[in-house]
């Protein structure tokens, strides 16, 4: 059985189905994950038994997703050495009590952190990260970041084909 390398914890699996994007691009990355419901509060013992023991498992990145105090992702990255992608969940407050109680962390013990609810964008700071020493990880992300044009550029196109508007010039 193959090992994960990245590990997608959440506070609650109320936030799975924000965390549904990242999950989904792992996997058509072919990155091999795991998923776990964690809480810094609830299962305090199981989330530090996780941290001190993911690199050992092969985990490379972590990606912890979690809402209004937040403190799961820098509770992990504070017993770990593994570089952690914080997510913060919209429950309360817009998000934004997530997003400062992940972003504020003590000199030390950095999380990296992303937009309230972007999974997808965590996803893909994980891939860039592997993709460092993965040439085939590197490859798709490189497709992936080519695909993203492509389709601005297919949106341009169609654009230029509407002529509905008497004073549209392109």
């Amino acid at each position: 059985m193959t090992q994960p390398v990245v590990s997608v914890i959440m506070g609650s699996t109320s936030d799975l189905p924000i965390m549904t994007k990242a999950l989904d691009l792992l996997e058509q990355m072919q990155i091999p994950f795991e998923v776990q419901a964690l809480s810094a509060h609830r299962t305090p013992e199981e989330v530090e038994d996780f941290a001190k023991n993911a690199e050992e498992r092969g985990v490379k990145v972590i990606i912890a997703a979690a809402g209004m105090a937040a403190h799961l992702c820098g509770v992990i990255a504070s017993m770990t050495a593994l570089p952690v992608i914080g997510v913060p969940i919209k429950s309360t407050l817009e998000g934004m009590d997530a997003l400062l109680a992940i972003v504020q962390m003590p000199p030390g013990i950095p999380v990296a952190t992303v937009g309230i609810n972007a999974s997808l964008n965590a996803a893909l700071l994980a891939v860039q990260i592997l993709a460092l020493s993965d040439e085939r990880i590197a490859a798709s992300f490189k497709e992936y970041k080519q695909n993203l044009k492509q389709k601005i550029v297919k949106a341009n196109a169609e654009l230029a084909e509407i002529k509905d508007y008497k004073y549209k010039v392109n």
